[in-house]
This record gives structure tokens, sequence and C-alpha cells, in this order.
């Protein structure tokens, strides 16, 4: 994916692609500055009501069951009904979900609460996503992609800003929540461009995928892990740690902006080394901020911060380079099916990730939380360190490009990336050719592999 100006024709295109999807980008900003307030909010009042932080892990877990659920079912209930009723839908079911917390306020009632909430962001999410894809071509589809991983990403973040406009141990931010996700339904409503046909991804076994890249099947269980306690449980941290409104939304921001930050850079990286190195020190430059933030804890507020944003500019970049990581040893063919397999195995692991951060904060007191995403990206690097003993680094000129990815996406997104990767793949094998023999083909983020 380029980071260059675009030629004037790539202009044109992209102008074309944003004006028949910049009602998806608006009503999707709303939903995820929506999304951002609610988790924020809801690991701070689980705080205030009292909460077991064990309890608040299991709570949390429930919208990532509801979000594996969601991406199941979607493809089926807009093969029935399409795209723009099930995304009014399952909206309006979301705005409705978000205020029955400030009225069901016990675990049991959150959980099934958060399961419904997963579901219908997940539905949302394939509704834009394959919208997107439909409206993308080869020419757009990695600006297109980047612009929807800032979307995601700068939404998350501004979203925690708006818990200052309220006590979260009211009702009125819950509202908030539910205008706003109900207000996104206007810009997709309104617009005039006809819905896409709708082809749900295929997927492969899991057997095929771990014998193609066992660090890719590894790496995205882990990541799921690790991921899911961050983006369930950071707020539910920053309040047993002692922090309060303001120090909560950067704390929580920070983590979104760094990945959007720094998600390009890695991977221009990524493109001019073997893929395993970056990956090892990414994901142990990761796991020494978490532990640094664990040392930390709230003592330095602003050290805190500066250090939770290399983290989560580490660590929210992982999943996109483990996606290109498999896309190297596996054909064309196969790519798009084995990203969808790959972002199920992710989305598996984020089940987990809250309620073991909750059980470790339990038993470690608050620093239990960055203690056990330490120790998971830990494990993550020594497994690529492991596998780079065991098979040879793929050549440079046979990676394709690196393609940024956000996190929380679903297997349409995936399957949008593993499209850009190939298209940028055979460009640089069409652009070496060109260039004649002894030439490298073009590989990184904006330049030559050189």
């Amino acid at each position: 994916m380029s980071l260059a100006t675009p030629p004037l024709h790539g202009r044109s295109y992209l102008a074309g692609a944003l004006g028949a999807t910049w009602a998806l980008f608006l009503g999707l900003a709303l939903i995820m500055i929506a999304h951002g307030l609610q988790s924020t909010l809801l690991g701070v009042r689980a705080g205030l009501e009292g909460f077991d932080e064990t309890v608040t892990g299991f709570v949390m877990a429930g919208y990532y069951v509801g979000f594996l659920a969601g991406s199941w079912a979607t493809p089926r209930m807009v093969k029935r009904v399409g795209h723009v009723r099930v995304f009014a839908a399952v909206a309006s079911a979301a705005s409705v979900a978000v205020l029955a917390h400030s009225l069901l306020v016990e675990p049991i009632s959150w959980t099934a609460i958060r399961i419904l909430t997963g579901f219908c962001v997940a539905a949302l999410f394939i509704v834009a996503e394959s919208w997107l894809n439909d409206r993308s071509t080869n020419e757009t589809r990695g600006q297109v992609l980047s612009i929807y991983m800032i979307v995601v990403m700068v939404g998350m973040a501004a979203g925690q800003y708006l818990l200052l406009l309220s006590d979260p141990g009211g009702f009125e931010l819950f509202i908030l929540v539910s205008v706003l996700l109900s207000v996104s339904l206007v810009p997709m409503l309104l617009s005039a461009s006809p819905a896409p046909t709708f082809e749900a991804p295929r997927t492969v076994s899991l057997g095929f995928l771990y014998t193609s890249s066992p660090l890719a099947v590894v790496g995205s269980a882990l990541l799921g892990v690790s991921q899911g306690a961050v983006l369930g449980m950071s707020a539910v941290y920053a309040t047993a740690a002692g922090l309060t409104g303001g120090d909560i939304a950067i704390f929580v921001s920070v983590i979104f902006l760094g990945g959007v930050l720094l998600q390009f850079p890695i991977g221009r990286l990524s493109d001019r080394f073997d893929r395993r190195t970056v990956i090892t020190l990414v994901t142990l430059a990761a796991a020494g901020f978490a532990a640094a933030a664990w040392w930390l804890g709230a003592q330095d507020r602003w050290l805190l911060f500066a250090v939770t944003g290399l983290f989560g500019a580490t660590c929210m970049s992982l999943y996109a380079l483990v996606l290109s990581h498999a896309n190297d040893h596996l054909q064309p063919d196969q790519m798009v099916a084995a990203s969808a397999t790959l972002y199920l195995v992710y989305s598996a692991g984020g089940i987990l990730g809250p309620p073991l951060a909750g059980a470790a904060m339990g038993a470690l007191g608050s620093g239990g939380f960055f203690a056990v995403i330490a120790v998971l990206q830990l494990a993550i690097g020594l497994f690529a360190l492991y596998r780079m003993t065991r098979r040879a680094a793929v050549p440079l000129d046979e990676q394709g490009e690196f393609v940024a990815l956000a996190q929380g996406t679903t297997t349409i997104a995936t399957a949008m990336a593993a499209d850009e990767y190939i298209e940028a793949q055979a460009h640089g094998q069409v652009e070496a050719a060109q260039a004649g023999p002894g030439t490298a083909p073009g590989s990184g983020i904006g330049g030559s592999a050189a």
C-alpha cells in the first residue's frame, strides 16, 4: 500500500470510490465513536458498581462471543433481506441494548447485553465492509482500506473523550451512545448508492493454514487473547489504578492513536526485512512496554500515557503483520479464504482475553492487566524466534506489500486486505519484468525494497 501521493488518475479513482461510500464512512465514524464511549463507560461503571475484576472480565468477554456469532450469522441475514435492512435493524437493536445497561445493573444482565451488542457491531462491520469492498477497485482498494482503518481507530479514540460530558455513574452517557448509534442510520439510509452484491468469504481448514504458516495461526490466537484483553479491560484497569475522568480517556485513546501512527512505518519495515524478524521485534517491544507500564502503574500518569501509547503502537500493528506473513506462504487463490480462517482464530482468542486479564487483576492487583499482556506478547515473540530456526525466510522479492488493517474488523476486511496484497504483489512482479533482469520488484509501502 503506497503512502506516496497517487497519480492524477489514482486520485480520481479514489474520489469516485469516496463519492460512493462517504455516507458509509460517516455512519461508521459515528458508530465507532459510540462504540469507543460505550466500552470505556462500561469498564468505568463496573468499577463504580463494585464488580469484581474477574466478573467484569467475563462481562466484557460477552462482546466477543456476540461478535463471533454475528460474523457467522450476518452473511445469511444479508442474503435474505439485504444490506440496508440489516444495517437498520442491528443499529436499532444496539441502540436499545445500550440503554438496558443503565436499567439492569448486574453482571448476568450486562453479559447478555454485551453478547447482543457484539452481535450487532459485527453485523454493522460486515455491512460496512462489504459495501466498501463492492465500491473499491484494484486502483482504490488500498487507499479505501487505509481510510477505513483511520476512521475505525480514530473514532474509537475520539469516543473516549465523550466520557467527560457527564457522570459515568448516571444514565446520560448511555443515552448519548444510543443517540449516536441511531443517528448513524441517517447517512446510510439516505444514501442514493445501490446496495452491493454480497458474497461472504470462504474459509480453509485450520490444519491447512497451520501447515502453511504455524506462526500465523499461533500468533493470531495469542494476539486475539492479548488484544481482547486490551480492548475489553483497559478502562477497567485505568479505574482500578486510580485514574479518573480525562485521565481514563487519555489512557485508552493513546492505545488506538499509537496503532494509527506507527502501523504504516512498521509495515514498511516488514516489506524490507524478513517479516518474522519484524514480528519478533515488535512483539518483544510490546512486551517490554507492557512490562514498563506494569512497573509504572499510575505513579507518573504522563509517563504511563507515553508508555501505553508506545505499547498501542506496537501491539495494534501486529495482526496486519501476521496476516501479511501468512499471505507470504500462500498461493493467490488461497489467500482470501485463509484470511477469513485466520480472523476466526483471532476472534476466538478475543473471547479469552478479558476473563484472563480480569483473573490476573484479581490475583495481582491492577498491574495484573499489563502483566498478562506482557507474557502473551513475549510468547508470540519467542514462538516467532523458534519458527525462524525451522524454516528459511521468504525471499524479499517474493514478499508482497504490507496492507494496514484495523483491529476488530471482520472477515470481509481481511478478505479485502488479501485482495490488496495479491494486487500489490502482481503489480510489483509486472514492474520487475518491465525493468528487466537483475531488478527486484518494488516492495515496501512507499518505495522499493532495495
